[in-house]
């Protein structure tokens, strides 16, 4: 490999990690704006508002099991009590989310 091309390769190894930090860092902007309130900080839903509107602990059985398809459905098409964000976030931005959400602990 020439010099050229390994530090062209070490660019956009460098540019690919930087997309994802920004997106992780997007996302999770996203999340306490858009969902926070509702869902906390640990996305365990016990907020003032969680119990009220019937929260969905984010990492309760019953929702891990849900496929990231039911969870971009769900936020952008809103469910129950769940308000729809289509038209307020892009399909990137749900799914970006929905990664988030995920990555959650």
């Amino acid at each position: 490999m020439t010099q050229g091309i390994k530090a062209a390769a070490v660019i956009l190894l460098a540019a690919s990690l930087a997309g994802l930090s920004f997106a992780q860092n997007d996302a999770a902007a996203l999340y306490k704006t858009k969902c926070q309130m509702c869902h906390g900080a640990d996305g365990k839903g016990q907020t003032p508002m969680g119990p009220k509107l019937g929260v969905r602990d984010f990492h309760s059985p019953e929702v891990a099991k849900e496929s990231d398809s039911q969870f971009f459905s769900i936020t952008k098409n809103g469910k129950n009590k769940m308000p729809a964000y289509n038209g307020k976030l892009t399909d990137d931005q749900i799914k970006d989310l929905v990664k988030y959400i995920r990555s959650l602990k």
